[in-house]
């Protein structure tokens, strides 16, 4: 019997802005605490919450990783895939 297999991770693409300012991050601390929240998100998509107000298809969502204080804004294709859009430090 084939072994069982983890869902799929999404993948994490990066709007313009978004490359940005992880053109400008220097900080080991601050990409380990992208890091975190990427691999939070790819496994689980849905796990941000959607922003308020927001009508837009596909939703903004954001994601708040309280360990690392950090803030990640990002919607999902169609296709799965995790488009960050700004990543906010708290």
């Amino acid at each position: 019997m084939a072994p069982q297999h983890g869902p799929r991770r999404a993948r994490i693409a990066f709007s313009d802005s978004a490359a940005k300012q992880l053109e400008n991050i220097t900080s080991e601390a601050e990409i380990h605490a992208l890091d975190r929240a990427l691999v939070v998100i790819s496994v689980d998509p849905d796990v941000g919450e959607p922003i308020p107000g927001d009508t837009t298809s596909p939703q903004l969502r954001q994601y708040a990783d309280e360990v690392e204080s950090v803030r990640v804004l990002y919607f999902v294709t169609a296709l799965h895939t995790v488009v960050v859009v700004a990543y906010i430090e708290v």
